[in-house]
């Protein structure tokens, strides 16, 4: 039987001798049967969340013309904001505004492979705009940065490896990102009585871990169970959602689970949307390799495969497909190529040729 509802894990348990085990347990389940699960007790300040979802509210208020300062197609490297109704997903336009920011990275060298461009310095909004933004997002960063790779250990320890088996695909000075996200009403988008909006469409995280903190009291998102409905994941205070994403179930050999999730746009009247996801990196120079999950385990996910009819049922792109890329870094930049077409046009002419050739002998 598929899951009709979302796990919530305290990560304080896992910090406790006596309920690791426990907690392990728990976490396995949800790894190995839904591949989306809230997290509490995660150790980041309340204050600094606060500020987090204060600052992040506020850069939204900028007038267009300060935001557009650091518009994503300003640079190779996907950073920067991006404006209302600029990105795709599942072949179709997100309603939605943010801006990407990452770990900070220096220009990278000429010389090195052309997806190194993903690690660049942030644009940053003006400061004397938003004097807090930068320190607060900067320290957010760096403490998710802690929170995901404690968390990527115990997952390990769930499925029966060592508490570092996923530390070699981490680079020393590894790269994470973090998008701010506003998704208008359907009011504000001026959609038609009786019809949704697409936040963002249905897709799965790439690279290991991702973990969302739902900045207003809406709901929208959703996560598809294998028999193709959507279960909603409201926002619980004092949590994080984390999604497993497609790095995670290529390297453990499908065992933890990369689950395709969505969201819709806010209904008439309920303001707009806020979400803060960070997302774990994992090296662009990492190959498709993948781990000794123990036949025990192994065993169990067939199980639950076998349990819930054979296998699942969506339409997502695998981007992890092994033999069609040699580095990660390289579905990485073809894939934010395939999602910011506008970046594409000036900075990866290319990429985004041979994406469109793709996509039209598809239709054909």
């Amino acid at each position: 039987m598929s899951f009709d509802a979302i796990p919530v894990l305290d990560l304080s348990q896992a910090r406790d001798p006596k309920s690791k085990c426990a907690f392990l347990d728990d976490l396995r389940r949800a790894l190995l049967e839904v591949g989306f699960l809230y997290i509490s007790h995660t150790g980041i300040a309340p204050r600094l969340i606060q500020d987090v979802v204060k600052q992040g509210r506020a850069f939204f208020d900028l007038p267009e013309e300060k935001k557009l300062e650091i518009q994503m197609k300003n640079k190779p490297s996907f950073l920067g904001y991006s404006t209302l109704g600029n990105e795709i997903t599942a072949n179709r336009i997100d309603y939605r505004e943010q801006i990407d920011l990452s770990t900070p990275h220096p220009i990278p060298s000429p010389i090195v492979p052309l997806y190194h461009n993903l690690l660049s310095p942030n644009q940053w909004p003006d400061p004397s705009c938003l004097p807090e933004f930068r320190a607060v997002y900067e320290d957010y960063i760096q403490r998710m940065a802690i929170v995901s790779t404690e968390f990527t250990s115990l997952i390990a320890e769930a499925i029966g490896l060592s508490p570092t088996a996923f530390d070699r695909f981490f680079d020393g000075d590894q790269q994470h990102k973090l998008k701010i996200v506003k998704y208008p009403d359907l009011d504000e988008l001026g959609v038609p009585e009786g019809q949704e909006s697409q936040g963002v469409g249905p897709h799965k995280d790439s690279m290991l871990t991702s973990y969302l903190l739902q900045a207003s009291h809406h709901k929208g998102l959703q996560a598809q169970n294998i028999t193709g409905e959507w279960i909603e994941c409201a926002p619980i205070e004092g949590t994080l959602v984390v999604a497993i994403g497609q790095g995670l179930e290529a390297l453990t050999k499908g065992v933890c689970k990369s689950t395709t999730h969505r969201v819709l746009s806010p209904g008439r009247g309920q303001g707009p949307r806020f979400s803060i996801p960070f997302f774990q990196g994992v090296s662009y120079d990492a190959t498709f390799e993948s781990v000794d999950v123990p036949e025990n385990i192994m065993e169990l996910k067939r199980k639950v495969v076998e349990r819930n009819g054979g296998g699942v049922s969506d339409s997502v792109e695998f981007t992890f497909e092994k033999g069609r890329w040699a580095h990660l870094g390289e579905a990485t930049l073809w894939n934010r190529t395939k999602s910011h077409p506008d970046v594409g046009e000036r900075w990866y002419p290319e990429i985004l040729a041979k994406i469109r050739e793709g996509e039209s002998g598809t239709q054909n």
